[in-house]
C-alpha cells in the first residue's frame, strides 16, 4: 500500500510534466527516490541522467548504474571528468565552485535535452537546499549547485516535486520504495566541496581513499542505528611535519566530520568512541602515506553547516 505522500509526489510528476522530461540523478536519496517515484508515474518518458564529474566516490558510478538497472529506469551516464576539472581550475570561493558546477550541470542537460527532444528538467530538490540558498528572503548561507547554482535563464522547464519535503521525509519514502536507507547523503557538487581551496586531481584521489576509508570503517563497526547520520572527510589546504617511519613527511591534513540530525536544518556533532578514532586516524594514515595529520570536526549545526563549503 503505497503511502499519501507518495500518491502526491507521483500525481504532481504527472500534472505538471507535458511532454519528454530529463531528471538529473546523482545517486544520493534525494533524486534516487525522485527516479523510482517518476518511473511509477510516467515509466520512460523521463531519463534519467547520471554525470560522472570526476568528483564522485569510489565506486559510486557503478553503484548508480546498478540501482537504475534494479528498478528499471531509462537512464544515460555521461563520463564529463575531464570537463569540469577544466571549468573547476584555479577556483577557490566555494560560492564560486557551487555556481561554475550548476552552471556546467545545466549545459549538460541541455545539450542532453535536445538530442532526447525533452522539455522538462526534473530534479530532487528538498527545503533545505532552497532555503540556505536564500529562499524566501533568507540570507544566502551557501548556493546549492541545483537552487543558486542555476543559471538566471535556461532552456528547460523546471520540476522539483519533492521541493517542500526534509530529509526525514525523503528518507521514509526511501524505504517505503525499498531504496538503500543506509545509503549516505552526498553533495550535488560531490567532492568538489568537500576540497577546501583549490581542487586538484591529487587532492580528489586523495579524498576518494579516505572517503572509502571513513564510510567502511563506520559501517563495519558500528550497528545502523548506532551510526551518525552523515560522516565524511573533507581535505583541508594545510600541509604538516609528520614521520612515516623514521623519515620526516610533509603531509596533507584531513578533517573528519560526523553529525546527527533528522531533517539536515540543524544538527549536533557525533560523539565518537576514542578507540574507534584512534583506529580510524591510524588505517587512514597507513593506507595514505600521503595524509599524516587526521583532525576531528566538532561542531554543531548552527554555527557550522554540514559540508565544509
Amino acid at each position: 500500500m503505497t503511502s499519501k505522500l507518495l500518491n502526491e509526489i507521483v500525481e504532481k510528476i504527472r500534472k505538471e510534466l507535458k511532454g519528454k522530461g530529463i531528471l538529473a540523478c546523482s545517486g544520493g536519496t534525494d533524486s534516487s527516490v525522485l527516479a523510482v517515484a517518476s518511473k511509477l508515474a510516467v515509466g520512460d518518458q523521463i531519463l534519467s541522467i547520471f554525470v560522472d564529474t570526476g568528483l564522485i566516490r569510489e565506486g559510486e558510478r557503478e553503484r548508480v548504474e546498478l540501482f537504475f538497472k534494479k528498478f528499471g529506469i531509462n537512464y544515460k551516464i555521461l563520463d564529463e571528468s575531464k570537463l569540469f576539472f577544466e571549468k573547476l581550475k584555479g577556483i577557490v570561493d566555494p560560492e564560486t565552485k557551487r555556481k561554475v558546477i550548476g552552471q556546467t550541470f545545466i549545459e549538460l542537460f541541455e545539450r542532453e535535452a535536445k538530442l532526447s527532444e525533452a522539455e522538462f528538467l526534473l530534479q530532487g530538490t528538498i527545503a533545505p537546499d532552497w532555503i540556505e540558498s536564500g529562499g524566501k528572503n533568507r540570507d544566502t548561507i551557501k548556493s546549492h549547485h541545483n537552487v543558486g547554482g542555476l543559471p538566471e535563464k535556461m532552456n528547460l522547464k523546471l520540476i522539483e516535486p519533492l521541493r517542500d519535503l526534509y530529509k526525514d521525509d525523503v528518507r521514509e519514502l526511501s524505504e517505503e520504495l525499498g531504496l538503500n536507507t543506509s545509503l549516505q547523503p552526498f553533495p550535488g557538487p560531490g567532492l568538489a566541496v568537500r576540497v577546501i581551496g583549490e581542487i586538484t586531481g591529487e587532492k580528489v584521489e586523495i579524498l576518494k581513499k579516505v572517503t572509502r576509508i571513513v564510510e567502511e570503517e563506520i559501517e563495519s563497526s558500528m550497528k545502523p542505528e548506532n551510526r551518525p547520520w552523515q560522516y565524511f572527510a573533507v581535505i583541508l589546504p594545510v600541509r604538516t611535519t609528520g614521520v612515516h617511519g623514521d623519515k620526516r613527511s610533509y603531509g596533507n591534513t584531513v578533517a573528519i566530520r560526523a553529525i546527527d540530525s533528522t531533517d539536515a536544518m540543524t544538527g549536533t556533532f557525533h560523539k565518537f568512541e576514542w578507540d574507534f578514532l584512534e583506529e580510524l586516524s591510524t588505517k587512514i594514515t597507513n593506507e595514505v602515506p600521503s595524509v599524516n595529520r587526521v583532525v576531528l570536526d566538532i561542531t554543531d549545526k548552527p554555527p557550522a553547516t554540514i559540508e565544509w563549503e
